[in-house]
């Protein structure tokens, strides 16, 4: 029963924090220069002021931004998330169209920097101060602090471009009728080089965390305990060692799960995959707001969505979390 009040209290928390964010999102975007009316009417060739004013009364964009503000929200509270003024299409199929392509992105470059920066972390902790450890560390920093869209541009060349092992750019090949096993490995090479790009800065991220977090383990009472008692090394690291190492990581990863959507748009952008980061960067060039707060809304919920697995997982690692 306590779990279920904790549930409940979180539920309430998130219905508050989704409707501060569609507030201050719709007044972020409307405060930025530009007009979708004179883009629009730029793109159609008759970019005249009589031509512009039409469209800004098409699109509600004449009227007090507190009337535009009641009518916005009032259509989220009912799933509207409106119309794209540039394709002329419900921004939620846009959404939608789109969203398995972000979440597959953004989860496989997740699973791939925590195991990965797992390992190399694991790895460092055991043979700390050696020549591995400092190469290990060189390697995590190297990665953490070159740029994410360098990386991708490398990555490109060396194994499209040189090797020509996989795709550069893509979800899937263009017009290749592909069912079945056969799709499924299609979109699976296509996705090697984004995911990379996107889990190596974080794998660094993860890498120092799990180190720093076993080696101050390593000193701990309960594991000379352990030792002292003849257990034996490997079951020490898995028992003792490493399930204490995760609860920092576990809340970097909740942290992180939100920016790794955030870094999509611009890996999105470079190998031209067709997410949702992608529609936010068209939809920006074009001034298309309803697409714009769609997509910021859509990303705020999967980032709390996110932050309430995390405080789930908590309960489940640490008992001390759980709630009396």
């Amino acid at each position: 029963m306590s779990i279920l009040r904790f549930l409940l209290a979180r539920m309430a928390k998130m219905v508050a924090v989704i409707a501060t964010i569609v507030v201050v999102n719709f007044l972020l975007i409307h405060a930025a220069p530009g007009d979708p009316a004179s883009v629009l009417a730029g793109q159609s060739g008759a970019a005249d002021a009589r031509f512009v004013e039409q469209l800004r009364h098409q699109f509600g964009l004449d009227q007090p931004l507190s009337t535009q503000l009641w009518l916005y929200v009032s259509s989220v509270a009912t799933g509207d998330l409106g119309i794209s003024h540039l394709q002329q299409r419900p921004v939620l199929d846009l959404i939608l169209e789109r969203l398995s392509a972000t979440l597959i992105l953004t989860l496989s470059a997740f699973a791939f920097s925590i195991a990965a920066g797992m390992a190399l972390g694991v790895a460092a902790a055991q043979r700390a101060g050696s020549w591995i450890d400092s190469a290990l560390t060189v390697l995590a920093l190297g990665f953490y602090c070159t740029p994410i869209f360098w990386v991708g541009l490398m990555l490109v060349l060396v194994f499209s471009v040189s090797l020509d092992w996989l795709p550069s750019f893509g979800m899937m090949t263009i017009g290749a009728p592909l069912h079945g096993l056969a799709r499924v490995q299609d979109i699976a090479a296509h996705l090697v080089l984004p995911a990379l790009t996107l889990g190596l800065f974080y794998m660094a991220v993860y890498a120092r965390m799990t180190r720093a977090s076993m080696l101050d383990s390593l000193g701990q009472d309960y594991v000379r305990t352990a030792r002292a008692k003849g257990v034996p090394e490997g079951r020490i690291l898995r028992r003792h060692i490493l399930r204490n190492a995760l609860l920092p990581i576990v809340t970097l990863a909740g942290v992180q799960a939100g920016q790794l959507i955030g870094g999509s748009v611009l890996v999105e952008t470079v190998f031209a995959w067709p997410g949702i980061g992608r529609l936010a960067f068209d939809a920006l060039l074009a001034r298309d707001y309803q697409v714009l707060l769609g997509v910021f809304l859509t990303t705020s919920i999967m980032v709390i969505l996110f932050n309430l697995a995390t405080d789930l997982l908590y309960l489940l690692i640490d008992p001390r979390m759980r709630p009396a």
